[in-house]
């Protein structure tokens, strides 16, 4: 029976894939753990599962129909500004980037446009130590 290791998901896998990105596809794969070894010692990257990874990471799904939930609204990609104020992206959004609580971002208002800019946590480090 193959041994399989613990794969890189999410915003781990983009951080150290964006960290080894000299490496060839193989060996990148390898590094995230996506790779499996049979009881012979043959060691076998899982390139398919690699790049499904890398693109569920980005937020790209190439079978939408195969994650779609019973719960809650579909993504719109359209929000409306509430009464008081507040514009509100919700959780399918947040979900689908990988965020979680305390994630924080950097606002740039533009002529009828807002970037949200995620704050890298070197970033915030060297915040408080110029601070």
């Amino acid at each position: 029976m193959a041994e399989t290791v613990t794969a890189l998901r999410g915003k781990a896998l983009l951080k150290k894939a964006k960290e080894l990105a000299n490496l060839p596809r193989r060996e990148l794969a390898k590094a995230c753990g996506y790779y499996t070894t049979t009881k012979g010692g043959e060691t076998r990257v899982n390139l398919t599962d690699f790049y499904d990874a890398l693109l569920d990471a980005r937020g790209i799904a190439l079978d939408p129909e195969a994650k779609k939930s019973t719960r809650g609204r579909e993504a719109s990609y359209r929000v409306s500004v509430h009464q008081n104020g507040q514009l509100v992206i919700g959780s399918t959004y947040t979900q689908a980037m990988g965020l979680k609580p305390g994630d924080e971002f950097e606002i740039k208002l533009g002529y009828k446009h807002i970037h949200l800019i995620q704050v890298d946590e070197s970033e915030k480090d060297g915040e408080t130590e110029a601070a």
